[in-house]
């Protein structure tokens, strides 16, 4: 699939804060891509998305698609909420994390340590990645 323009970026997610450093990550979603910055030099995962590497400094970072698998880090449930929202410890680093809400299962029965992998929701026309059991 071809790189979409940054003008279709900014009109699918015209809500959203998107400049040079994050805008990868926002062509990403439209792929269904789950994109965290990494090190060229050093191969450190990190977010959020910034022009050098917070480890060695390198200006060599890469946007580069996770498998979306990890474990339940920490997370909390609204009153009343259909999903919990969750930090996912991603599996590519001990210290990765991302967010997303936990599908696929009641609120109540979200366990930190829990094993989960990617799912993907559809919200006002826009991919946006969750978590789901594995």
């Amino acid at each position: 699939m071809t790189a979409e323009a940054s003008e279709d970026v900014f009109d699918r997610f015209a809500t959203e804060w998107i400049d040079r450093d994050n805008v990868e990550f926002y062509r990403g979603l439209l792929r269904r891509q789950l994109l965290v910055n990494r090190c060229a030099d050093c191969a450190k995962w990190y977010q959020p998305p910034w022009p050098t590497c917070p480890n060695c400094w390198s200006a060599s970072v890469t946007p580069t698609a996770v498998s979306g698998r990890g474990v339940v880090h920490t997370f909390t449930v609204a009153p009343r909420a259909e999903h919990a929202l969750a930090v996912i410890s991603l599996a590519e680093q001990d210290d990765l994390r991302a967010s997303g809400l936990v599908v696929g299962v009641a609120p109540g029965d979200v366990t930190i340590g829990m094993a989960v992998e990617l799912e993907w929701l559809d919200r006002c026309g826009n991919p946006v990645p969750a978590f789901k059991p594995v």
